[in-house]
């Protein structure tokens, strides 16, 4: 009887040590998430690296390198989605390397406070955009962007030594150059060439054999569901 106490004493104190590390751990991993971040997570989103860490990550909007020239993001560093968003996105990761061997997705932008569209949106103003015009480049904060309900992801493809493909454009150019509704009209213009408008290719393919949709006029957005029914299904990320 007592050699059976000793025995439970011993896995009852292995148990509770077990529990103590995993909790410290939870704490440390706690403690790396920032104000703004925790909200999204508690609205069910996920980082996207957790669900596949082959994707690559650089918040554009978390740094200066952007049409507006600065941090939007402010404390946002890590790139989030819907888990089915991001269930969607890793398949493309797999399709994109199986196709390209070596080549990696590289998200730009993801889930998106709607108080950061706001500041999106304003700051056209500053870029001498029509008001009428706007709508184009940026949604309505009042409406919300899909990124405002983590269902949307701008990003691109890097290569075996993780330089971005050639795309025609940078991130984030207004104009005709970046849609690809257009990329016919501009490759008979001369001003895109046929190897990039194969590369938007490569990153459209996986894109949209993973369940995405094109956007008309950025070949970096795309889109898990429609706007209505990600408003129908979640809430907008405040």
């Amino acid at each position: 009887m007592r050699l059976i106490k000793i025995v439970c004493l011993v896995f009852i104190a292995s148990f509770l040590s077990i529990d103590s590390q995993a909790q410290s751990q939870k704490d440390k991993s706690n403690k790396n998430i920032s104000t703004t971040e925790k909200k999204i997570l508690d609205q069910g989103l996920v980082d996207i690296q957790s669900i596949n860490p082959e994707i690559l990550v650089e918040l554009k909007y978390a740094t200066p390198d952007n049409f507006m020239k600065k941090n939007v993001y402010g404390d946002l560093t890590h790139a989030y989605l819907q888990p089915e968003m991001a269930t969607k996105l890793s398949k493309a990761s797999t399709l994109l390397k199986q196709a390209k061997p070596g080549y990696k997705l590289l998200v730009y932008d993801a889930a998106r406070p709607n108080s950061a569209q706001y500041k999106l949106w304003d700051a056209l103003d500053d870029l001498k955009i029509p008001p009428r015009q706007k709508t184009q480049y940026v949604a309505d904060p009042k409406i919300g962007s899909n990124h405002n309900f983590g269902c949307a992801i701008d990003l691109t493809v890097v290569d075996e030594k993780g330089i971005p493909l050639d795309m025609g454009t940078k991130y984030d150019f207004f104009g005709p150059l970046a849609y690809p509704r257009s990329e016919q009209e501009m490759l008979k213009q001369g001003k895109l060439t046929a190897k990039q408008i194969s590369n938007r290719n490569i990153l459209r393919k996986a894109m949209v054999q993973s369940g995405f949709t094109v956007n008309t006029t950025e070949w970096w957005h795309f889109d898990g569901m429609s706007k209505k029914q990600a408003r129908a299904k979640y809430g907008m990320i405040k």
